[in-house]
């Protein structure tokens, strides 16, 4: 994918997101929402932190298996079930991001929600890339 990160000066600067990114590719995969499951379907993790590794990490996965790389994110969106928790987990769920993706940041969102799928779930991601 050809990914061109766009940050106007006329907004305020991004902190761990792109405020728009224009992605030129061949094919692109949509990305279900992915929670802290682990591999016999269970939440994994009591703490939004731990969580959120865990679901990046699914989503990570699943895009590794259509042959995309975190660089080939042009979207994500957060769902969290306590914005006041993520934001005041904000800096170790970025060094996360950056450990595990990277820092060529997708155009993101962040999005209240009552509750999700599992009752144990704090967090879910889901996105779409551009491949070559």
């Amino acid at each position: 994918m050809s990914a061109e990160r766009v940050n106007p000066p006329e907004l305020s600067p991004p902190a761990g997101f792109s405020h728009a990114v224009v992605a030129t590719g061949n094919r692109v995969v949509l990305l279900a929402g992915q929670t802290a499951l682990d591999t016999d379907g269970k939440i994994t993790g009591d703490t939004l932190p731990a969580q959120f590794e865990k679901a990046l990490a699914n989503l990570l996965t699943a895009l590794s298996a259509t042959g995309g790389t975190p660089a080939d994110l042009a979207r994500v969106t957060v769902y969290a079930t306590d914005i006041a928790d993520y934001r005041h987990h904000a800096a170790d769920l970025g060094r996360t991001w950056r450990r595990l993706a990277g820092r060529d940041y997708p155009a993101m969102a962040v999005v209240q929600v009552v509750r999700l799928w599992d009752e144990r779930a704090l967090v879910e991601l889901d996105g779409f890339a551009v491949l070559p």
